[in-house]
């Protein structure tokens, strides 16, 4: 069943993760709105609230990773731009306009994982956006990446990893290893390490953008400050409506629950499958379990 106006009142933009995914293959797509606004800002410091502001105030699409569950094919592309970025080959290239093009060419707007990792390449690709910088307490902006840091790598979640790998765990992939690569953990990708590097990773990344950004294109914005000074930095009217405002920790538990029981009904299908359907498809998951995993 798709999902209903109480869900995405519950869950707001993560309520993608309850609509069948939409199963575009991106690659190759062109941009069609110009990208006009990026929030640089690291996750858990608004960015779902921002998302939402963006809409409001007309850019087409907002991207935030909840967009990856409405189509998990992005995550796809996102791993590919994270490992250019993080784990280049010999003969990888750093992704430009053109390669994100693909995944963001319909999108007015984007913030959050993994586009706020990407900035630095982001800004480059799209020298007329302007850029959105949040700070956030930095314990409590700590305390709100455990808890996703721990609802993301886990028992469960590896467990969900082999019995659901065509989206859920196609997704799960992808938030632990923009975890592991941001906070420099892929070594030893637990949360415990995602959490013990987060403080000094949240740091580097602030001032870094700091240090880049022409002050004429960022924005440095305050949760709570409502639509003036945002609508003023961007030239847009005020719009009737109150600023959007999400409880993180509220919509995050409420989102790792909802993921849970759709990856749950998703695995219960994937098994029934496997064993009505014998050895070879079998096989069939775990060649791509290891392929996905690789």
């Amino acid at each position: 069943m798709p999902a209903t106006k109480e869900d995405y009142e519950r869950l707001s933009a993560w309520a993608a993760l309850l609509n069948p995914d939409q199963n575009i293959d991106r690659r190759g797509h062109k941009r069609i709105v110009p990208l006009e606004v990026i929030n640089v800002s690291a996750p858990r410091t608004g960015t779902l609230s921002l998302n939402e502001a963006f809409s409001i105030l007309g850019y087409a699409n907002p991207y935030h990773m909840s967009s990856v569950f409405a189509n998990c094919k992005d995550a796809d592309i996102w791993q590919e731009a994270l490992a250019a970025k993080y784990r280049p080959s010999p003969n990888s290239e750093p992704f430009g306009t053109k390669e994100f093009d693909q995944v963001l060419g319909h999108c007015g707007a984007a913030g959050d994982a993994p586009c706020a990792l990407l900035w630095r390449e982001l800004m480059e690709a799209y020298p007329d956006s302007k850029l959105i910088l949040v700070d956030r307490d930095e314990d409590k902006w700590l305390a709100s990446m455990q808890q996703l840091a721990e609802g993301a790598i886990n028992r469960i979640t590896s467990t969900i990893k082999i019995t659901d790998p065509f989206r859920t765990g196609r997704i799960l992939n992808l938030g632990i290893n923009w975890m592991g690569y941001w906070t420099g953990s892929m070594n030893d990708l637990s949360a415990r390490t995602v959490v013990a590097n987060a403080r000094e990773t949240y740091r580097k990344h602030n001032a870094d953008i700091r240090a880049t950004m022409p002050k004429e294109r960022l924005l440095e914005y305050k949760m709570g400050d409502g639509w003036e000074p945002l609508c003023k930095f961007l030239g847009k009217d005020i719009p009737g409506v109150p600023f959007p405002h999400r409880n993180d920790v509220k919509t995050m538990e409420a989102s790792i629950g909802s993921m849970y029981e759709e990856a749950l009904k998703a695995s219960l299908w994937n098994i029934a499958v496997v064993v009505g359907g014998g050895a070879i498809v079998v096989g069939s998951l775990w060649q791509l379990y290891v392929a996905l995993n690789g």
